[in-house]
């Protein structure tokens, strides 16, 4: 039986979906969290919103912990509940968030793993003794200019089309999440790669999109990451081996180059300050280990 809970939880996905233009991963998620919170209700043979009271939710909050869940996915469980409440809050279907005076547990943020400047110069000469094929060596050599040369996230990488790039001023128009649009600029480095690629791809299709194979298709994500993974495998032992190793690689390393960080929150589409602000913690744990390893007062 399709409940007001239900209804509710459908109606609120809709809204992110077409009125906030949030993207389909993040959507993914957050319908993944109602539905977890959902099935508690059904289990507490809970049918309607009315019923869903502060106690109900902290015995949630407790089911979760039961099942020792990361403190960061009951964090973002919680968060996902309280965009939910305040959704029915502005439809006036509840006349307050309880959910606000249930405080998200406390956890230590776990800082992304990056890999030093040098290791990147090695991953993208990598393709000249991996690969055979010319195109392929210069398909590859794009992809990861625009992951960290670029800054961009895989899905912004993958939808680039080839009138986004302007080779004479060195920028890209990135589409990205929530449908924004941003313009990037494009190193000298980058745009030399960017332009070999793009020298040599024009004569194979006319698809719009910038990145494909050699039989003319776009590139996907699931090709990325193992490209990725495969090349970061040559040059680095961190557990990680993702594209967003190379956009969190690319952000601090900005940062450590003097970069401002409300420019590179700009350069990253970030919607916070706060989010980027994760890479001055990155910089200063690299300060704190390059000062153990080489001061004589360590």
């Amino acid at each position: 039986m399709i409940t007001d809970l239900d209804k509710n939880c459908e109606a609120f996905l809709a809204y992110l979906e077409l009125e906030k233009k949030t993207s389909q991963n993040t959507l993914t998620a957050y319908r993944h969290d109602l539905q977890e919170f959902r099935t508690f209700c059904d289990e507490l043979e809970i049918k309607s919103l009315r019923h869903v009271s502060i106690k109900v939710v902290k015995r949630y909050v407790g089911h979760m912990n039961g099942r020792d869940l990361d403190k960061s996915s009951i964090a973002r469980k919680m968060t996902t509940l309280r965009m939910f409440f305040d959704f029915l809050l502005d439809r006036e279907l509840i006349d307050y968030n309880f959910i606000k005076d249930i405080k998200n547990p406390k956890f230590r943020r776990k800082l992304p793993e990056i890999i030093s400047e040098k290791e990147f110069e090695k991953a993208a000469s990598v393709s000249q003794t991996l690969e055979q094929n010319q195109f392929k060596i210069l398909l590859h050599e794009a992809i990861l200019e625009l992951l960290y040369g670029c800054s961009l996230r895989v899905s912004e990488v993958c939808s680039v089309k080839t009138g986004d790039i302007d080779f004479l001023k060195g920028s890209i128009r990135v589409l990205g999440k929530g449908s924004k649009v941003r313009i990037v600029p494009v190193g000298r480095v980058s745009l030399d790669c960017l332009k070999k690629y793009y020298d040599i791809r024009i004569g194979i299709s006319v698809s719009p999109y910038f990145l494909i194979n050699h039989l003319g298709n776009s590139i996907n994500v699931k090709y990325v990451y193992r490209l990725v993974n495969r090349y970061l495998s040559v040059v680095t032992e961190i557990e990680k081996k993702s594209p967003h190793v190379l956009r969190h690689s690319s952000a601090t390393h900005m940062l450590d180059n003097g970069a401002d960080l409300l420019a590179i929150k700009e350069i990253l589409g970030h919607e916070n300050l706060s989010t980027t602000q994760i890479y001055t913690h990155v910089s200063i744990e690299r300060l704190r280990s390059i000062y153990k390893k080489a001061h004589p007062k360590s």
